[in-house]
């Protein structure tokens, strides 16, 4: 089953500025929920993407760990960096 993940919402979780290190919590629009592990070097790149078990995977139906998010991570990398969810979380937590 073919699933299209689309982000609905980007929340800074935490960050270490010296190494260029971010984490988000992405939501995404089927209410699945995501880490997302991401490099600042000078261009976004994400590291790495964890799905976050609060409903079953909406990929594979699996109620435990699977990789299926990560196999996705360059289409959730292309929505954070040019949906510009990560300026809007990055402002949020500055206020």
């Amino acid at each position: 089953m073919r699933t299209k993940l689309v982000i609905d919402n980007v929340a800074l979780s935490d960050h270490n500025e010296e190494l260029g290190l971010y984490q988000f919590i992405v939501t995404f629009t089927d209410r699945s929920k995501a880490r997302v592990f991401m490099r600042r070097d000078p261009e976004w790149k994400v590291s790495s993407v964890n799905r976050l078990l609060n409903i079953p995977c909406t990929i594979c139906r699996k109620d435990y760990y699977c990789k299926c998010f990560e196999k996705h991570a360059p289409d959730i990398e292309n929505q954070l960096v040019e949906g510009e969810h990560i300026q809007g979380a990055l402002a949020s937590k500055a206020q």
